[in-house]
């Protein structure tokens, strides 16, 4: 089951996923929405949070992985511009063991605008053999953009597989100026790079028609 919830603001969002089932739900352009899943047994659920608005907003996402044997996998991308504010929270908690769960989540900043990244991660004394993995990766596109990331992971199991990592940095000056020597002009190396950055999290998608909506809402704003 694939859920689409465009332009969604000031809300808030209770999901159960009953044993079994497997539930896509992706939040294009959310303002101000906070979703809350608890997962049954065997249950998978995949989330994404696609931040392409230019209001401010405050993102978050709770699952809770309530029951054995069940798979996460949460996405997001910002991109940022004006004197925009965005801030993002994860909570993942493994509350029983054989889980599994993935988090990606990249912002590019423009201009003067600041984004927030906290992502908690936690497997409880119960939860063993648990697998879990959070990766946040930023761009600046400004020496006035701001971004500050803050992955916790806290693990109170000893037989599970762990890690998070972040990242802040630029576009490759390196691969620009290989750009510009192929005839490439500037503004269009580096919406390249920028495309190249958030398509791994575009492919992550359920369907290609979803995906191109998305490249082509990321392209206007990198207009």
């Amino acid at each position: 089951m694939t859920e689409v919830l465009r332009d969604k603001r000031d809300a808030t969002i209770d999901l159960v996923v009953d044993a079994g089932e497997s539930r896509q739900v992706v939040l294009l352009s959310p303002v101000n929405v906070r979703l809350s899943v608890r997962q049954r047994e065997g249950s998978t659920l995949s989330v994404h949070v696609l931040s392409l608005t230019d209001a401010d907003s405050d993102l978050s996402v709770t699952v809770n992985q309530d029951e054995p044997h069940c798979r996460t996998q949460l996405y997001g991308l910002a991109l940022t511009r004006g004197n925009q504010v965005v801030n993002i929270e994860t909570h993942v908690l493994h509350n029983v063991g054989h889980g599994t769960s993935t988090q990606l989540f990249k912002n590019a900043l423009a201009d003067t605008s600041r984004a927030t990244f906290y992502g908690e991660l936690k497997v409880l004394p119960d939860a063993q053999k648990t697998e879990a993995y959070q990766t946040n990766r930023n761009i600046l596109l400004s020496p006035e953009a701001k971004m500050r990331t803050r992955p916790q992971l806290e693990i109170y199991a000893d037989d599970v597989k762990c890690s998070h990592g972040a990242t802040t940095g630029h576009l490759d000056t390196n691969a620009l100026f290989y750009m510009q020597q192929r005839g490439i002009p500037l503004a269009e190396a580096k919406r390249l790079l920028l495309l190249a950055f958030m398509e791994e999290v575009v492919q992550t998608l359920p369907d290609e028609p979803l995906q191109e909506e998305v490249r082509q809402q990321i392209n206007k704003r990198l207009k």
